[in-house]
């Protein structure tokens, strides 16, 4: 893998770059579309690839390890060949999803024992085996195994916890380094920096990342519910440490607001289930603020969903019938709106880029930032 900074903006510290992989090109900043069981929900593949038009989407390890299992994907040739995705993948390491499993999951120095939320079978995940099985996924660039901790959090714990991460991360790039990847082509391992909202712990979480000597960094433990300018402190702390020329990711991030804030703080690359959950539940992101879909204004509004036209459903649907499909039930009101929000993400990410390029982002995401900050 290799990352080509292009430009920093002049009055903050977005960066526009390039990541190449074997999979092809990923344009920094860069929102991944999540794809947690080798699917992102509600949309085909060619939508994906044809409107909402992703470099890299996210898989998740826990996830595909427990279905379809690692045997299938191995049969398939791996991840990209199973779901038919010719692009990059990134798969998460699992270690957010045993943080959520917090009364299914016993975590001790050599791994993580979890019971299965799928059948209740028992499973152990340590730093080695969750290398091999990122590798047996197939993704392009895989995630060091850590430990996410929650917020609010004891600092001894989030102490105890980061020295944990930080061990298991050099058994990580031991074992990483000791195994050949699969499929025939080439594959990245990120570490993650931990800490929760102590500075001085990501201060230390940091340095220990930057002298690790990854091809790129990793920032976790952000998106549990801490309020959102701790998040932008955090990161600001983090992204002063990390090495400028390596590419930066924050993940489970966030918001359309987040996501332009943590892009002036200098993050590549993004992540969250918000964009699908939402739309799921009725909720639309906007270029002028979010909309309720379900709320009875929208009844006999025959407007267009987004005039801006982002993808074909903006346009060819009303709100009003959005609305209707909502009201009724139906399955394709939760596959427009997430095709729209998807849409709508790697729009604004791309014209950060084309904004931080120009030399104009600052300004322009304190306009987008208000704008957006409405409920119509």
């Amino acid at each position: 893998m290799q990352f080509d900074l292009k430009i920093t903006d002049p009055k903050s510290k977005a960066r526009a770059g390039v990541i190449t992989t074997d999979h092809g090109t990923i344009e920094t900043p860069i929102f991944m579309p999540v794809g947690t069981v080798a699917t992102v929900k509600g949309v085909h593949q060619s939508e994906l690839k044809d409107e909402i038009n992703p470099d890299i989407i996210l898989g998740n390890t826990y996830h595909l390890y427990l279905r379809p299992k690692l045997e299938t994907l191995e049969a398939a040739g791996g991840l990209h060949k199973f779901m038919n995705w010719d692009r990059n993948i990134l798969t998460d390491s699992g270690g957010y999803q045993v943080y959520s499993l917090s009364g299914r999951r016993k975590i001790n120095e050599e791994g993580v024992k979890f019971k299965s939320h799928i059948d209740g079978s028992m499973h152990f995940f340590t730093p080695e085996n969750v290398m091999e099985t990122q590798r047996t996924i197939g993704a392009d660039i895989i995630m060091a195994f850590d430990e996410c901790t929650p917020y609010p959090c004891d600092y001894n714990y989030a102490k105890r916890s980061m020295h944990m991460t930080h061990r298991w991360l050099d058994r990580c790039i031991k074992h990483f380094e000791n195994t050949p990847p699969k499929y025939g082509y080439s594959q990245s391992l990120f570490p993650i920096v931990q800490g929760s909202t102590y500075k001085d712990l990501r201060k230390q979480s940091a340095e220990y990342i930057a002298n690790s000597g990854a091809v790129g960094n990793a920032i976790g433990g952000l998106s549990v519910g801490e309020p959102a300018e701790e998040m932008y402190a955090m990161t600001e702390v983090v992204t002063e440490i990390l090495p400028e020329d390596k590419p930066r990711y924050l993940m489970g991030v966030g918001t359309p607001i987040n996501i332009l804030e943590n892009i002036a703080l200098g993050v590549d690359m993004f992540d969250c289930v918000m964009p699908t959950r939402n739309a799921r539940n009725g909720m639309l992101f906007t270029a002028h603020g979010s909309i309720n879909i379900k709320n009875k204004k929208w009844e006999n509004d025959f407007s267009p969903i987004d005039e801006m036209g982002i993808t074909w459903v903006d346009t060819m649907y009303s709100k009003a019938y959005l609305r209707h499909l909502f009201a009724s039930r139906e399955m394709l009101g939760k596959q427009i709106a997430s095709i729209h929000n998807l849409g709508f993400y790697l729009w604004l990410v791309r014209e950060a880029r084309k904004h931080i390029i120009a030399g104009d982002f600052a300004s322009w995401k304190d306009k987008m930032v208000k704008q957006m900050d409405k409920r119509l």
